[in-house]
């Protein structure tokens, strides 16, 4: 292209953030990009990926069409180490681990029309990514690059030999050399990053590229460090005459933990069954069924108790009629206002049988302004699968509230949430419910002892326990938790389960990954 043809080329370039209209253009390009279409994202995951984090998905336009793009993702580098997964890193691809408060800026995808290449596309690209870097005041960017032509050297040299030997320009990587030449420095050769991706043998190189321009934000940066302060409340399901009672007797737990400055409250699983001491119904499916009719009202509720008492609260359960499907669902009513909610993903055999309950299929991160927060919903927390996955999204806390008929149950709900607390290194609350009801038709008594568990460690917790309250006595259990503390943890604890994992031995993988083995190029 002669000189005044590329001038003229230039000026018609457009470097602007993706948006949602360009997904299409950005897939076919990707498709030619790649070589092979079974390894581009697919729309869910660019639809996912500008939903969570819009500010780091961009894409270069001429004359109307894609012509490159990037995706990117903000983390906390030092919470998943130099011996990372793109699976792990990048949430295969639909970044719901994103941290809005981390520190450094991950490259997930840069991809460039075949057409278009070496005409400083990808530079640009970069380049983008430096702007996003300076804009959030980020540390530093970081990726796992591919070097696509390690395949030809495998029979004669390690991957590490053949990277030295880039880096010495004796060799040539069209990934690896350009990165270098746009001043990104090896931290390390990282073995089983990508999977399915033949022609680096699964190998990447870790590197990164640090802003000079980068100012520690002593306020946001300690904010963190501050321990989150959590009540669990061992609720007594005891007969009412209306829901105004039910309504004063969860004011006075919410209006008892803002006194004392929790952070975040949670109520037991289906302690709204204590309404059916005056609904009367008998028949078990119509019971779960006439709640329903009390959805809005519990809503309502929690709403307004968790903005006038400013405290976040995970309102146990209700159930959530859905076409003509039932779902059990657990809801988190923020302090500012925001409602999220997550639906019970494994269904007891009582629910089946009694309440004809349906699962749930995705599992939910919520960001609150103390830490990510994922529910595992009664039944759930006895499903290890479960918290792993919430964890790899960037779970601080996991929430447990649940319903035990007896002490078996209730001491499985104990032991699998202080599992789950040793082998993800992550803080588990439970709240479950006491008293019975003896008015109301098949009815259980309830069963629980209530806790807040961490990791055990010495600068966690001996027991493995924050706090935990007597079996059977309507009570709360307050307890604080470091999320500095927890990171510090996973990184110099005594043991390091969730980094020393085998991935090249065993994953989880969700049903939208299996679908389709996500390989990217960065």
């Amino acid at each position: 292209m002669a000189n005044e043809d590329t001038a003229e080329f230039e000026k018609k370039l457009i470097v602007r953030n993706t948006r949602y209209e360009d997904i299409e253009g950005i897939i076919k390009m990707n498709q030619l990009g790649f070589g092979n279409p079974e390894i581009a994202f697919k729309r869910e995951h660019f639809e996912s990926q500008l939903s969570i984090f819009p500010e780091g998905q961009v894409c270069i336009e001429y004359e109307g069409e894609i012509i490159g793009s990037c995706s990117s993702i903000i983390v906390n580098f030092d919470d998943y180490g130099v011996n990372h997964t793109f699976s792990q890193i990048a949430d295969d691809g639909f970044i719901r681990n994103h941290n809005p408060n981390g520190e450094n800026l991950y490259g997930i995808e840069v991809v460039v029309h075949p057409d278009y290449r070496h005409m400083k596309i990808g530079r640009r690209l970069y380049e983008a990514r430096r702007e996003i870097c300076r804009k959030f005041n980020l540390k530093s960017i970081l990726f796992g690059g591919r070097i696509p032509n390690y395949h030809n050297y495998a029979n004669r040299l390690t991957a590490e030999q053949y990277v030295e030997q880039v880096i010495k320009r004796n060799l040539y990587d069209p990934v690896l050399t350009f990165q270098l030449m746009n001043d990104f420095e090896l931290i390390k050769v990282m073995p089983n990053y990508l999977a399915k991706d033949e022609a680096s043998l699964e190998y990447a190189t870790l590197m990164e590229w640090k802003n000079p321009e980068y100012i520690a934000d002593t306020n946001q940066r300690y904010q963190k460090s501050l321990p989150v302060r959590i009540t669990a409340v061992q609720y007594n399901i005891n007969p009412i005459s209306s829901f105004e009672e039910f309504a004063a007797q969860c004011e006075y737990y919410v209006n008892a933990s803002s006194k004392i400055r929790s952070d975040i409250i949670v109520f037991p699983e289906a302690f709204t069954m204590q309404l059916q001491s005056y609904l009367n119904e008998k028949v078990p499916s119509k019971q779960v069924r006439q709640l329903t009719s009390h959805l809005d009202e519990y809503k309502e509720l929690f709403s307004d108790l968790a903005i006038r008492y400013s405290i976040n609260i995970v309102a146990g359960s209700n159930f959530v009629q859905k076409d003509d499907s039932l779902y059990h669902a657990a809801f988190l009513f923020h302090r500012n206002g925001k409602v999220d909610k997550q639906y019970k993903l494994h269904i007891s055999p009582y629910e089946k049988k009694w309440w004809g309950i349906h699962p749930g299929n995705e599992l939910n991160v919520f960001d609150t302004d103390c830490g990510k927060i994922s529910i595992l919903l009664g039944y759930d927390v006895l499903f290890p699968e479960a918290a792993r996955m919430a964890v790899d999204r960037g779970a601080d806390i996991l929430v447990t509230p649940f319903t035990a008929p007896d002490k078996q149950e209730s001491l499985r709900m104990k032991h699998c949430a202080q599992a789950r607390a040793i082998e993800n290194q992550v803080f588990v609350v439970t709240a479950g419910s006491t008293g019975n009801l003896t008015q109301v038709h098949h009815m259980n008594s309830q069963n629980a002892q209530s806790g807040i568990y961490s990791p055990i460690d010495y600068d966690l917790s001996e027991n493995g326990v924050v706090s935990e309250c007597d079996p059977n006595v309507e009570t709360m259990v307050v307890g604080k938790v470091d999320l500095e503390l927890l990171r510090r943890n996973r990184l110099n604890g005594t043991v390091t389960p969730l980094h020393d994992r085998r991935s090249d031995l065993y994953q989880i993988k969700t049903e939208e990954a299996v679908a389709k083995e996500i390989t990217v190029k960065s």
